[in-house]
Parts: structure tokens; sequence; C-alpha cells
């Protein structure tokens, strides 16, 4: 299984959730993977603590490899961070990446990222990818090498009308380069069930027939506790609230895969 989390609009969680399930997989016995394509590298540092020049190169040094036809890029290897979490790795991302995007956009190295994926599928059972914020190089590279996406959603007006677009975008992808990706649904994030806006919006996505999922993310300050700890809900505080929705959500994407 090749999970992307993707949203083009910033701040809806994509990080947090992409991260948690991970952690949710890992904890459930599945030998699990993230790879972290975003410059701002939010799940590497979530996943392992570190900052800087801390961070290994990780996907960076794949991509640089990439460009100059090193021995990693044609042997499909790169280098693999073990977290302090039984069965959860981390591919890290650097600022790097920024830089390398106009280098690999010219060169066409669009389909590189898909036999790594290929490859690395023979280690990982679960392989989730944290993309930025924007349908660009590395975002599409995920969606063409994966086989599901799942779209985090706020309850915000301007989400609702990105969304439509987005998943315009995603069946376009699918058509012209990825046959196989499904998207698994719409997660609702930071929901705040008393309030009037966010369960008007949600009533409205289910009845225009859109893939909204049965299970809603709450706001809940623990999220940034376990931001602050570096540690995943599910570690951090294993029987929380929120924690045991990210439990269903996992199991709700199992069961249906």
């Amino acid at each position: 299984m090749r999970r992307v989390v993707f949203n083009q609009k910033g701040g809806v969680g994509k990080s947090s959730i992409a991260c948690n399930l991970a952690a949710v997989s890992a904890s459930q016995g599945y030998r699990t993977l993230l790879i972290d394509l975003d410059s701002q590298a939010n799940s590497t540092h979530y996943l392992t603590g570190l900052t800087g020049e801390e961070i290994p190169l990780g996907i960076s040094e794949f991509f640089n490899q990439t460009l100059s036809g090193g021995p990693f890029a044609k042997k499909g290897k790169v280098d693999i961070y073990e977290t302090p979490y039984d069965n959860l790795h981390v591919i890290t991302a650097t600022a790097e990446l920024a830089d390398l995007q106009p280098k690999l956009e010219a060169k066409h190295k669009i389909n590189k990222l898909r036999k790594l994926l290929e490859d690395l599928s023979e280690d990982y059972e679960r392989i989730y990818l944290d993309t930025p914020p924007a349908l660009n190089f590395y975002t599409v590279s995920a969606l063409i090498a994966a086989d599901r996406v799942l779209i985090p959603f706020d309850c915000d007006s301007f989400s609702r009308n990105a969304l439509y677009g987005l998943l315009q975008e995603i069946e376009e992808l699918k058509e012209d380069h990825n046959e196989g990706l499904e998207v698994e649904g719409i997660v609702v994030n930071q929901f705040q069930p008393r309030a009037t806006l966010p369960q008007q919006l949600l009533d409205e996505l289910i009845a225009e027939g859109l893939p909204v999922l049965p299970i809603n993310l709450m706001s809940s300050v623990k999220m940034r506790e376990s931001h602050q700890a570096c540690m995943p809900l599910v570690y951090l505080e294993p029987r929380h609230k929120l924690t045991q929705q990210f439990i269903e959500l996992h199991d709700l994407l199992e069961s249906a895969g």
C-alpha cells in the first residue's frame, strides 16, 4: 500500500495526518515507511526530532543522485532513518528540495519516485507520502507513484472551493499517468461539532455525493503537544479521543483496501 496525503491548501493538517496514520500502522505491526517530500520537513521533525543540519539528506540525496546518474538512483536506493518507534522508518526531507525542483522538472524525472517506491515495497508493507501544499513536481511524482490518495479538509469555505479543483486535477492525473490511483476519501480535520458552519459545510459535501469519510478528526490542543514532543499521538496519549479517532480512521482505510 502506497498512500499520499495531499491537499493544495496549507494548514489542513496534512503532515499531522500522514505521520499519525503511519504511527498507528507501525504500532499495529506493519513495517511502515513515511517519505517526506516537503522542503519544510515538518514530518521529518515530527517523527525524528531532528532539525537543520542534524537531518540526514534522505530524499534530497536520492534526487541529487537522480540528476547526476549516481548509484543510489540507478539501484533504487535511498538513506532511511529509523525512528525510536518499532516498525516506523522515515525518508527525511531537507530545504534543498526547493532548489532541486526546477532541475528535476527540466530533466523530466517525474517517474523516478515511482521506481523507488516499487523497490521499497519489497521491504515495507505500508508507505505514506507527505507532500507539499502545492501540485508541484514532488506532489505529482507522489501521485504517480502511489495507489491511494487521502484528502484532508478543514471545513472552511476557501477549502471547499479549492476541493472541487483538486478532485478534478487528481482525476486528470489519474487518466494521464496512473490509472490505478484511488481517491480513498476526504477526511475532515480539526472538526468542531458544536459550531454551525463546519457541520453545514460537511452536510453539503455529503449531499453533493463527495467521498467524505465517516470519521471526523477533532480539534485538540493534544495535537500541538504531540508536535512539541515530536511524538505521534498513539505513543504520547494512546487513550485520548483524538488518538482513538486516528486508529478508527486507519482501520477504516485498511478494511476498505
